[in-house]
């Protein structure tokens, strides 16, 4: 964590573990910043400073644990991933991660989205309306997640049914057609392929996460 200045002739590194799923990349940098500099962060001034007998890597976790239960993260789809089993942690019971964020171990496996070609409004089957705003969808549209479900929506008309009075980012809601509960990101995650552009989001930042060193 910390970008090549803080990596740069300090090696062998070994990557252990990222945290995606954030709507843009300014969201992701703002994350990034605030793990990097948390007694700068408004939001994490209760975090302790780090003790002179800690380790880099159980002080990052630490901040981290912190910073998935506070706002803004606390209600974004985020996903926590451990690509080094050797040097996955479990949370503490009292600063375990929201439920709606999984958390997964190994390697992410990415591949190339197929090329589409957008059509026309005029061209779009004419039964590809959103069934909330009963306007026409004129790209991807918002499939449930139970496949005997026959949801078409825009993912901004989902995203406002889902979410709740007073908060900006929705965690769960019940499908307008079928009524079944499901987690927000569940939703995005079967909207975008799950994993299938995770190396395209990398390199704009939209995943952080933060490197041990062996002699760290």
């Amino acid at each position: 964590m910390g970008g090549a200045w803080k990596t740069s002739n300090k090696g062998p590194w070994t990557m252990v573990m990222i945290i995606h799923g954030f709507p843009n990349d300014i969201a992701a940098l703002r994350f990034e910043w605030a793990w990097q500099h948390p007694h700068d962060s408004r939001r994490l001034k209760h975090v302790a400073k780090k003790k002179s007998k800690e380790k880099t890597f159980d002080f990052c976790l630490r901040v981290l644990s912190e910073m998935l239960r506070v706002g803004p993260w606390r209600r974004l789809p985020l996903t926590i991933r451990w690509l080094n089993q050797e040097l996955a942690r479990d949370f503490p019971i009292e600063r375990l991660p929201p439920m709606h964020m999984p958390i997964c171990y190994g390697p992410v496996v990415s591949k190339k989205l197929p090329k589409t070609t957008q059509e026309s409004p005029e061209k779009t089957d004419n039964t590809n309306y959103c069934n909330l705003c009963f306007s026409l969808v004129e790209q991807k549209s918002v499939k449930c997640i139970n496949g005997a479900c026959n949801l078409n929506s825009h993912l901004t008309c989902l995203s406002k049914h889902f979410l709740e009075k007073g908060e900006y980012v929705p965690i769960e809601g019940n499908c307008p057609k079928c009524d079944r509960t499901f987690l927000w990101g569940d939703i995005v995650r079967k909207y975008k392929g799950c994993y299938s552009n995770l190396d395209v989001t990398i390199n704009v930042d939209l995943a952080n996460g933060f490197y041990s060193s062996d002699s760290d």
